[in-house]
C-alpha cells in the first residue's frame, strides 16, 4: 500500500497543530502530499436548522450569523494550515491544479474549502484519500462523536489517525497493536503494514478479556514475521479497570507513540450510550491512535 495522499480535515483551528504536526511527519516519510479541507456553512444546509414559526427575515438573519461565522473559522484554518504548512518547508501547490503539479518525489500540501455536510463532504473526500488524519477537539467536544471521524470509519473504506491534543514527538516509531482477532483489528493491521514495517520497536497486545473468536496474537506475530517485522508480544490485565484503560496503560509503559486497533467491533450507539473500549481509548488516550473497521 502506497500512501500518496493524507487528508486532513479541518473544521477550527483549536488543537490543530498537533493533526498538522502528524500530517507533515506522514508526508515526509512517504513523499506525500496533505491535502488541508475545510468544510463550511451551506445556506441549504443552515435553513431548515432555523425552525418552523419564524419569520423570513429571521430565517435570513440567522443563516447571515451562521455564514459569517463559518466565513471566520475558514480565515482561522487557512491562516493555521498555511502558517505550519510553510514553517515545515513543504511547498504550497494550488487545489484546483493539484493533480498535475504535486511533486512526486516530495511531500506537498494543498487547501480546499468547501461548503456542505461535514459527515457527506469528509466521507466523499476520503474514499479518494490513502489515509484521514482528524484533530482532536478537546474541551471543545469529544473526538468520538467527530463527524469526521465517523464519516471516514463508517462510510469511506479509510483508516484514519486520531491525533493526540499535544503535539506528538514521532509517530509510527514504537508502534502497540491491540488485538482481539476480530475483522476490525485485522484491517487496521492490514492498513497500518506500512508503518508497521518501518517502526523500530513493534508490541502485540493481547488480553484473554479482549479477544474475540478469530486469530490470536501469536497468530498475528508469525503474520508479521513473514513481512520480515521483529515482535513482543505482551499480555494486559484489565483488571476491573476497563479494558481501555488497560491498553493505555500498556502503550505508556511501552513509551508508544501510536497504537493500532479496530473501531467500533461493537455498534457505535452502544458504545456512545454505554462506552466501549475504542470510546475509552479516543477519550482518555495521549498518544496516535490508528483506527479502521
Amino acid at each position: 500500500m502506497h500512501i500518496r495522499k493524507i487528508l486532513l480535515p479541518l473544521s477550527g483551528a483549536e488543537n490543530a497543530g498537533s493533526a498538522l504536526a502528524i500530517g507533515v511527519m506522514f508526508a515526509q516519510r512517504f513523499n506525500a502530499h496533505i491535502a488541508g479541507l475545510h468544510v463550511g456553512s451551506d445556506w441549504q444546509e443552515v435553513s431548515p436548522m432555523a425552525g418552523e414559526g419564524l419569520s423570513g427575515a429571521m430565517v435570513q438573519e440567522m443563516i447571515a450569523a451562521a455564514l459569517h461565522e463559518s466565513a471566520g473559522h475558514l480565515k482561522e484554518v487557512r491562516q493555521a494550515f498555511h502558517t505550519f504548512i510553510e514553517g515545515a518547508g513543504l511547498p504550497i501547490v494550488a487545489p484546483r491544479s493539484a493533480l498535475s503539479t504535486i511533486p512526486m518525489d516530495r511531500p506537498s500540501a494543498s487547501f480546499t474549502a468547501m461548503a456542505g455536510n461535514m459527515y457527506t463532504v469528509v466521507a466523499h473526500q476520503a474514499r479518494m484519500s490513502d489515509i484521514v488524519i482528524v484533530r482532536n477537539t478537546g474541551a471543545s467536544g469529544q473526538v468520538s462523536s467527530s463527524d469526521a471521524l465517523h464519516a471516514t470509519l463508517f462510510d469511506s473504506g479509510r483508516c484514519v489517525v486520531v491525533a493526540p491534543i499535544e503535539r506528538p514527538v514521532s509517530v509510527g516509531r514504537r508502534i502497540c497493536i491491540a488485538w482481539n482477532g476480530t475483522t476490525e483489528a485485522a484491517t487496521a493491521l492490514r492498513h497500518a503494514l506500512p508503518w508497521i514495517v518501518e517502526a523500530e520497536e513493534v508490541r502485540i497486545l493481547y488480553s484473554r478479556s479482549y479477544q474475540r473468536l478469530g486469530p490470536e496474537a501469536r497468530h498475528v506475530k508469525h503474520y508479521l514475521d513473514i513481512h520480515g517485522v521483529d515482535t513482543t508480544m505482551h499480555e494486559f490485565h484489565a483488571d476491573g479497570r476497563g479494558v481501555g484503560a488497560a491498553l493505555l496503560e500498556a502503550c505508556h509503559d511501552f513509551n508508544a507513540d501510536m497504537m493500532v486497533m479496530g473501531a467500533y467491533s461493537h455498534s457505535r450507539l452502544r458504545q456512545m450510550i454505554l462506552g466501549g473500549v475504542t470510546r475509552h481509548v479516543l477519550e482518555n488516550g495521549k498518544l496516535s491512535v490508528f483506527m479502521s473497521r
